[in-house]
């Protein structure tokens, strides 16, 4: 913006102000008291100029943005930590509030999923906590403990948020405002759950149900009385329930939402763990519609993973002078994980996501030592690979 007012311009400009009849030539008392004077006034452009780009959020320097983002009521989210699955041995032994180590990195058991399977959680915040899996080493001697290995990241850890996703997060604040469990509230407030990559809502997800059939119906209402009191009392008691809600017409598929999330790590499956803290999060399932969650009163909210897809790609490929299989494999193999990465990352704001046999051989031909590459098939098909609203490709393998 005031690229032009240069030392040279300013200068130039404040000399012509002086009248002819003085000495302005260099090294002149005019000059050098002019001079020093020009040289405050460009900085004073460049700082102001500097200010002017911070102002705006599409320029804003990370500082500057996350004062923008305060008056939107955002702010930066944390480094979180990962939780993965520890396993022990024997599995009767309690390791629960034990410590343990790989490399650099501690670890902490926060609590038991099973008989010798634990939540372990790593103390170090970020991304580095999903790096290592394998055998731990207790810091402190345990009695009876044989093997402890970790062997799953359940909740992925995530590092502070990056300064253009955070820029985008401003800019969303002005194109929907979360309010009262609308769209934009959901994507919101699941989008900041610890491990979750990203998330699509479905409003009346169970809409191919029928109401009206619900209702029973003289067989159904003979069958009922016939058979309700030979239930064992709990299952005559949900029966029961089930049964008066449809006979009197409370049956509905409106306030239904579908949660459908991947994981922060490589935007593939949700674990359990992570299923069940979104689920406790919205709408907890002992109260479910009530409100006890995020989720407003009336909103039955059910959380899944996207299904996983596993993309086999069989391909003829011609390799030059000194190349073959063996060398190249895991190049090759590391470009095709790479663009179905891409893929599972576009999944949230795609109707559908296609792999292209077209973008395979693309990416297949840029590795080094592939000199042409014919016959690619996916899954065993010379077509396209068209999966579902809420599946995502996955590496299976590829073979010449």
């Amino acid at each position: 913006m005031y690229e032009n007012e240069t030392y040279e311009v300013i200068l130039e400009r404040m000399l012509d102000r002086v009248s002819d009849q003085l000495d302005k030539r260099p090294s002149s008392l005019i000059y050098d008291t002019h001079s020093s004077t020009a040289i405050e006034l460009q900085i004073l452009y460049i700082e102001l100029e500097y200010l002017i780009k911070n102002s705006y959020g599409d320029t804003a320097a990370r500082e500057f943005l996350v004062m923008l983002c305060k008056d939107r009521g955002i702010t930066p989210e944390s480094a979180t930590n990962a939780v993965l699955k520890g396993e022990f041995t024997p599995t009767d032994i309690d390791v629960t509030g034990q410590r343990f180590n790989i490399g650099s990195l501690n670890y902490v058991v926060t609590e038991q999923i099973a008989p010798g399977q634990y939540q372990v959680m790593c103390e170090t915040a970020g991304v580095i906590g999903n790096q290592y899996l394998g055998q731990m080493i207790p810091m402190e001697y345990i009695d009876g403990l044989e093997t402890a290995t970790l062997t799953e990241v359940l909740v992925p850890g995530e590092d502070e948020e990056e300064t253009e996703a955070l820029r985008q997060r401003y800019f969303d604040s002005f194109n929907e405002q979360a309010f009262g469990g609308n769209r934009a509230a959901y994507l919101e407030a699941v989008r900041k759950i610890d491990g979750v990559g990203d998330v699509k809502v479905t409003r009346v997800w169970n809409g191919d149900i029928r109401p009206a059939e619900m209702i029973p119906g003289i067989k159904v209402q003979t069958w009922y009385n016939s058979i309700k009191d030979t239930l064992d009392t709990e299952v005559k008691a949900w029966l029961e329930t089930v049964y008066e809600a449809a006979k009197e017409k409370k049956l509905t598929v409106g306030g239904t939402v579908l949660v459908t999330v991947v994981n922060s790590l490589d935007y593939g499956e949700a674990s359990s763990v992570l299923l069940e803290s979104i689920q406790t999060e919205l709408d907890p399932v002992q109260n479910a519609g009530e409100g006890y969650g995020l989720a407003p009163i009336g909103h039955v909210v059910s959380v899944k993973s996207a299904e996983t897809v596993a993309v086999y790609v069989t391909t003829t490929v011609t390799f030059e002078e000194g190349s073959n299989w063996t060398n190249t494999k895991t190049a090759i193999e590391e470009v095709i994980k790479a663009y179905l990465l891409e893929l599972r990352q576009e999944w949230a704001e795609s109707s559908y996501l296609i792999v292209r046999v077209s973008q395979l051989e693309t990416r297949i031909l840029g590795v080094k030592g592939v000199i042409d590459i014919t016959n690619t098939k996916i899954n065993g098909s010379a077509e396209n690979l068209s999966l579902g609203e809420y599946q995502v490709p996955t590496f299976g393998g590829v073979s010449g």
